[in-house]
């Protein structure tokens, strides 16, 4: 029997018992977490924590048990509520709004639905095909890479509730203001035509009707499976450079060309995220490491944005159905605001 089979042939009271039992083991793996490895690392390998090669492999077991357990637990509960949104509902309620309220409809929804830069194209076709407007379509297309679930869960498990308050909020700020701006620059003439010529044809199926509680807990076990294998390579990659900056690098290497004493700091963590290609789980542990060094918190929340939002694979797709100018000016906005977000927060945080 497949494990779909299995769930579909529990009682409501076993499937209930099963999920509690999972989240049982999990808080005590993420409490375990710490203590297990200071015991086996530091009194049974005998490394000292003091020292920068204990630092920065204490920092790589903590943290990539300690990611990993994020990513498992918030995507299995965003897939299971994502499972009540589907595409052509997203679609629908986005179909024939405003600029404005549009906007803010469309990063709203951005963050809750599960787009990422693979199907950056064809949510594009579909929206404008359904009425959708450029301006409001665009709003959704930064928001969905820019605020999402991983980029929230583990800031709220490295940093707390502030900066992941400010991550979200400055996040639908760029995506409702930078929408609304390319949207009042008339930017259709630098879309390619045959978006424009695109129709929907048929009453389109919504996978989200009929699921029951067995298929969405089904779909929240499979996201994590395929989400966790598509990422473990960056996940590692970014911890083990995380380890090295938390260990290894000069404490003024960073402070001198990002510090907080250098004005240029945000733009240069923008011009060196905006080439990047990573994922939150990625760079996040990086973020960690440079904010243990004494980075602004601002800088490296800009330094985020940039290689989030601005991935060059969304780009280059986008390319298929935007001409460059508008993939352009697409950027320009979006790192504009990334900037000047940057800035605001290292003056609200007082660094």
């Amino acid at each position: 029997m497949s494990l779909a089979e299995h769930l579909r042939a529990r009682t409501p009271t076993r499937r209930w018992v099963g999920l509690g039992v999972a989240a049982a083991v999990w808080t005590g793996l993420y409490a375990a977490n710490a203590p297990f490895w200071d015991w086996l690392l530091l009194d049974v390998v005998g490394l000292d924590e003091g020292t920068r090669v204990g630092s920065g492999v204490h920092f790589f077991f903590y943290d990539t048990v300690k990611i990993a357990l994020l990513l498992v637990g918030i995507i299995f509960v965003v897939t299971v509520l994502r499972s009540f949104m589907s595409v052509e509902r997203t679609r629908a309620m986005l179909g024939g709004r405003r600029e404005g309220l549009g906007n803010v409809l469309a990063a709203g929804l951005g963050v809750v639905t599960p787009f990422c830069s693979c199907s950056a194209v064809p949510a594009f076709i579909g929206f404008v095909a359904a009425g959708v407007p450029i301006g409001v379509t665009m709003s959704f297309l930064i928001a969905s890479p820019l605020v999402n679930e991983v980029a929230i869960a583990l800031l709220l498990g490295l940093f707390g509730v502030g900066p992941t308050l400010l991550y979200v909020g400055a996040g639908l700020t760029i995506a409702v203001v930078a929408g609304l701006v390319l949207g009042r620059m008339r930017v259709e003439r630098w879309v390619e035509p045959f978006v424009f010529e695109t129709r929907l044809g048929g009453r389109p199926v919504d996978p989200a009707v009929g699921l029951t509680w067995d298929d969405r807990i089904q779909m929240g076990v499979e996201e994590v499976q395929t989400i966790l294998r598509k990422i473990w390579p960056y996940l590692l990659v970014g911890i083990g450079l995380g380890a090295a900056i938390h260990g290894w690098a000069p404490d003024d290497l960073f402070a001198r060309y990002a510090g907080a004493d250098n004005p240029f700091a945000v733009l240069v963590a923008v011009a060196i995220g905006v080439p990047l290609y990573s994922n939150a789980a990625g760079v996040l542990p990086l973020v960690e490491a440079l904010h243990d060094k004494g980075l602004p918190m601002g800088t490296l929340l800009a330094f985020m944005m940039a290689v989030v939002a601005l991935s060059l694979p969304e780009l280059i797709l986008l390319r298929r159905v935007l001409k460059s100018r508008l993939i352009a000016l697409f950027v320009a906005v979006v790192a504009t605001g990334i900037v000047a977000t940057g800035y605001l927060f290292n003056t609200v945080l007082g660094v």
